[in-house]
């Protein structure tokens, strides 16, 4: 199986947490008071992104996108004679 890559050109802003996490004691959830932590947008550049940040005085940390390697496969290397690992089902 092979991942694609459908929405991952986009720049995506999120908030750092101003609150930690708490533990909820009866039912033992994590939650947190910041409702800036659910916050996320998206946009079609890295400019755009920075312009927005700017222009809403939100401090901001550019994180580049690592290079993806990617190794062609096919379907029938899953039935291969000499293929590495065994067939588990």
């Amino acid at each position: 199986m092979q991942s694609g890559t459908a929405g991952s050109k986009k720049w995506l802003l999120e908030f750092q947490p101003e609150a930690r996490r708490e533990v909820e004691p009866l039912m033992g959830w994590t939650s947190s008071r910041d409702m800036k932590s659910q916050i996320r947008m998206s946009f079609a550049t890295r400019d755009e992104a920075i312009a927005y940040a700017r222009g809403n005085a939100i401090a901001f940390v550019v994180c580049e996108p690592k290079p993806r390697k990617r190794k062609p496969k096919s379907y029938s290397d899953n039935f291969r004679f000499g293929r590495i690992g065994s067939w588990t089902h």
